[in-house]
């Protein structure tokens, strides 16, 4: 591999860098001096975030031979997984401790809950994907270094299957409520729905509307709109030009006594009115020419006239019905298996400021004494482990360790795991997904110092930052 280095393009400093918009090599017709060859990729290399480095130990080396060493693990064997990418490799590691762990707290094929702490860190998301796809229910708590973005949030809560959710550090900070969360899917409860209710708050929304917008004004316009506050010269053509404003305007709702609407608007006719209701935005939406709808004048005209219904239900997946018992399923999570928690810098520090201390007087003074996004780790934190410690379940630690507490060992089996969760099936899709961002440090060696800095900036990306050479 050529080592030699390439000044990076004017402007490309450490505070404002960004992948040069050129990328082509010079030629004969166009001998452009700003165009480069392109060095190839070798190596690929993770951030470690708590040190804040280029990891040397989360690496991967591609040889000239064709085989890859892997900086913690050694050469991997690749010919069983093809379609692992060069720099998910990078993160081999993490995969492996997030195998780890599922395998360290799995004792028994049961599904179960599995609670993770850190779910943005590499490890434990892996952790995370490894448990669904197993069929666990996730409890996964993003840490305060990730939880303010929306969409890091939104892609862990879309990797988590109910009955497993996602929550952000902030909600489980209090015990109590972290505890009623968790609980509240650890038994399958039904609740029937009860399809009067629906009938009812339809006919009663239904009168309010009348009530408010009657047909002797314009529709969805209150009558305190029309109310005159001008000024006091235009009030003699006010009213002439509010009534040729509002004449464009379809009028309100038509008056429907309460007893008629009561008796003769069925359950049979609020389904049928549904259904019409239902094929008027389908049209809206996929942009069909489309009549005026008017929901209420409907109502009366139903009212006044019942129609025939026929079940249509079974034209339309999954379509709620009202004349047909139903329940709503909520939760079937099975028993808590224990508790993954992943370091991060917020929890690392607050950790070891709360072991150095000796009493409880101590301990608590160290704690009121930390940065607030240390604290609120440690309290996140602290209702995981007590969590699957109130049920008898152990916790286990990934990326990195925490005093008192047990790291996960990885083993030839779990790399294997990951390798095989990793490499990607036919339709393209894989059990293991990480969101990768790459800085080619081989053509512009400032990358790497700059990756460091984006990995460990506040809020950082829903990325895992890679740097390849």
């Amino acid at each position: 591999m050529d080592d030699s280095v390439i000044d990076p393009p004017p402007a490309h400093t450490i505070d404002t860098i960004a992948p040069p918009d050129y990328w082509s090599q010079p030629t004969p017709d166009d001998p452009d001096p700003m165009a480069y060859n392109r060095k190839p990729v070798s190596s690929a290399q993770m951030i470690d975030t708590v040190n804040q480095c280029v990891s040397d130990t989360e690496s991967v080396t591609l040889k000239p031979d064709g085989k890859v060493t892997h900086g913690s693990f050694g050469e991997l064997d690749l010919s069983q997984h093809p379609g692992v990418p060069l720099e998910y490799l990078a993160l081999l590691g993490p995969s492996a401790e997030g195998a780890a762990a599922l395998r360290t707290l799995s004792t028994s094929d049961q599904k179960g809950t599995l609670l993770v702490y850190g779910a943005s860190q590499p490890a434990a998301l892996s952790a995370v994907q490894l448990g669904s796809a197993k069929g666990h229910a996730v409890v996964a708590v993003v840490g305060g270094e990730h939880s303010g973005d929306v969409e890091l949030c939104d892609i862990v809560k879309n990797l988590t299957k109910d009955p497993g959710f996602m929550i952000p550090e902030e909600m489980a900070m209090v015990k109590q409520s972290y505890k009623d969360l968790v609980n509240g899917i650890l038994s399958p409860k039904s609740t029937p729905l009860e399809s009067d209710t629906y009938l009812t708050d339809f006919q009663q929304n239904l009168l309010d509307y009348i009530a408010t917008y009657p047909e002797t004004l314009p529709a969805a316009v209150d009558k305190d709109e029309l109310i005159f506050e001008g000024k006091d010269k235009d009030r003699v053509y006010y009213r002439e030009n509010m009534e040729a404003y509002l004449e464009q305007f379809t009028r309100g709702a038509p008056s429907i006594p309460a007893q008629e609407l009561s008796a003769k608007f069925t359950k049979e006719q609020y389904e049928l009115w549904k259904q019409k209701f239902g094929k008027q935005t389908t049209s809206v939406i996929s942009g069909e020419s489309t009549p005026d709808f008017e929901p209420f004048h409907l109502a009366k005209q139903m009212v006044a006239q019942p129609e025939t219904y026929e079940d249509q239900s079974g034209e339309i997946p999954y379509e709620f019905s009202i004349l047909k018992k139903q329940e709503e399923v909520v939760g079937a999570a099975g028993p808590i298996m224990g508790a993954v928690v992943a370091v991060t810098p917020y929890l690392k520090n607050a950790c070891e400021a709360v072991e150095k201390a000796k009493t409880l007087r101590e301990k608590a003074e160290a704690l009121q004494f930390l940065p607030m996004a240390e604290r609120n780790a440690y309290a996140a934190a602290a209702s995981v482990v007590n969590m699957a410690k109130a049920h008898g379940m152990p916790t286990v630690v990934v990326g990195g360790s925490l005093p008192g507490f047990t790291s996960v060992e990885t083993t030839p089996e779990d790399v294997s795991t990951a390798l095989t969760s990793m490499d990607m099936k036919e339709d393209g899709s894989s059990d293991l997904n990480h969101f990768v961002q790459v800085y080619r440090a081989g053509d512009f060696p400032i990358y790497a110092d700059y990756a460091v800095h984006r990995a460990t900036e506040v809020l950082a990306g829903p990325r895992q930052i890679v740097v390849t050479k």
